[in-house]
């Protein structure tokens, strides 16, 4: 076994591994902030910051466990694509609530 194969399995994958897990437990984070927070604005503001922390490991985590290889790369670039964008669909989101009138929730509505 050479030096490189023994860091890719003893090293590597149990830090890819772990940077998944990390990542899967901010995504059930977010999960979890959809279905309890009350209007459109709470939730994404949990989503939004959330998915991207989880999204980043998780990512992360595969391109780790993949080496340096094609796959990597694509990974690499979904994460960037992703980073650049989850803010833009986020924005977009609470922007279209506010414009089609809808109201914040407050403690008088529950």
């Amino acid at each position: 076994m050479t030096l490189i194969e023994w860091v890719e399995l003893y090293v590597m994958s149990p830090i890819a591994i772990a940077s998944i897990v990390v990542g899967l437990f901010f995504l059930f984070v977010a999960a979890v902030g959809v279905l309890r927070l009350p209007d459109v604005y709470t939730r994404s503001h949990a989503v939004s910051l959330t998915d991207s922390l989880g999204a980043f490991f998780v990512l992360g985590g595969l391109a780790l466990y993949e080496g340096l290889s094609t796959n990597a790369v694509k990974i690499l670039i979904v994460l960037i694509l992703l980073y650049l964008l989850n803010p833009v669909i986020a924005h977009a989101t609470v922007r279209s609530a506010h414009r089609s009138g809808l109201k914040p929730w407050s403690r008088e509505d529950a």
